[in-house]
């Protein structure tokens, strides 16, 4: 009777030790993802409305930490009206023919700043793997994560003024997500 006691009480406290999930929906609400372009003269400013997606994490490991989140090209705005009309444009995003771009995370290793997040972004219907350094935060059904990185916005088809504006877009995700 002991043993059986025994195996119960362990099997009981090893259940309760399993961590739970922090699983989290991403809208364009709790989720900001902006954009800076750079020239040699200025510079202009952008980002995304309107986006869908999850975010999860088992318990405290923030290695299990699984992004998959979906943004609506025409929610594309700037600093500039006759410029976002220009984003949307087959130069730079040509949302009528890819109206979607997907992020999904495939790697999330631990750093000394925080974590570097690797996945795949598909964007104007060409994908490619990506990382970016992270600060993440998962607790009580709360996920924030805030990162500051560049992609190179050729790796994607967008060769519009070549020479004239740089390659390199700087890109700022902000989530604050319960």
């Amino acid at each position: 009777m002991r043993m059986l006691f025994a195996a119960a009480l362990t099997l009981a406290l090893g259940t309760a030790a399993v961590a739970a999930d922090t699983k989290v929906a991403l809208t364009g609400e709790n989720t900001k993802i902006t954009f800076v372009g750079t020239k040699p003269d200025g510079k202009h400013e952008g980002g995304f409305k309107a986006l869908t997606g999850t975010a999860t994490v088992t318990g405290n490991d923030l290695t299990t930490l699984k992004i998959e989140v979906e943004i609506d090209m025409d929610s594309t705005w700037s600093d500039n009206e006759k410029l976002t009309g220009h984003l949307k444009a087959p130069d730079f995003f040509s949302v009528k023919d890819y109206p979607k771009a997907k992020f999904v995370s495939t790697k999330v290793a631990k750093t000394d700043g925080g974590v570097t997040v690797t996945g795949d972004l598909t964007l104007r219907g060409k994908t490619a793997s990506i990382s970016f350094p992270a600060t993440v935060s998962a607790a009580d059904g709360k996920l924030k994560l805030n990162s500051a990185f560049t992609i190179d916005k050729t790796q994607f088809g967008m060769t519009y003024g070549a020479g004239k504006i740089d390659d390199k877009v700087a890109l700022t995700v902000a989530v604050d997500a319960k």
